[in-house]
């Protein structure tokens, strides 16, 4: 059975990589763990670099803190403001032990004024949600976006599907892939 550590106590983050190493790999077994790991970033990334930036070092620190584990996830949250709006978007890193990596992003979608503008003043998105929507604790719930989509779309499948497109590189290892660092980040 391979371990997959995750960089992250919070058990959505936990369900969707597991959730995304089964369907990917359906004839293997996985058991999960989480270790708690800084990120070098802001508890808000506000955006897309630092973003990227924070799940790299969420992977990275993981695999310092667990390096019997087979892989290593680093999940980062992360707003940016745009001329659309405040974008809402997640970055993803998998590191495998035979030095694959693999790097992938969710959907993005606006949020409300009412919640930007509390992120702006300074609050995590999971603390803005809670108090325009009357929440506990959403983000280990159904996030933000199940709060908007009324969980057409809960926050663990909204990380799935990012967590599987980091694991193709993983999928496709016969393929050549350049290895997702920092510094191939262009704006």
């Amino acid at each position: 059975m391979s371990t997959i550590s995750v960089a992250s106590q919070n058990p959505v983050k936990q369900r969707a990589s597991l959730a995304a190493f089964q369907r990917v790999f359906p004839d293997q077994a996985f058991k999960v763990r989480g270790v708690a790991v800084e990120s070098g970033v802001s508890d808000q990334p506000m955006s897309k670099r630092e973003t990227l930036q924070g799940a790299f070092s969420r992977a990275a620190n993981a695999r310092a803190a667990q390096p019997e584990s087979d892989y290593w996830i680093g999940i980062e949250g992360g707003i940016e403001q745009t001329p659309l709006g405040m974008s809402c978007f997640a970055w993803v890193q998998v590191l495998g032990r035979d030095g694959t990596a693999g790097c992938g992003q969710t959907a993005v979608f606006f949020l409300p004024s009412e919640v930007a503008e509390l992120v702006r003043s300074g609050l995590e998105l999971g603390e803005a949600d809670d108090r325009v929507f009357g929440r506990v604790n959403s983000k280990q719930g159904n996030g933000a976006i199940g709060l908007l989509t009324d969980d057409a779309v809960n926050r663990e499948a909204y990380y799935v599907q990012a967590v599987i497109m980091a694991l193709v590189p993983f999928k496709n290892p016969q393929l050549h892939w350049q290895p997702p660092t920092q510094a191939h980040w262009v704006e």
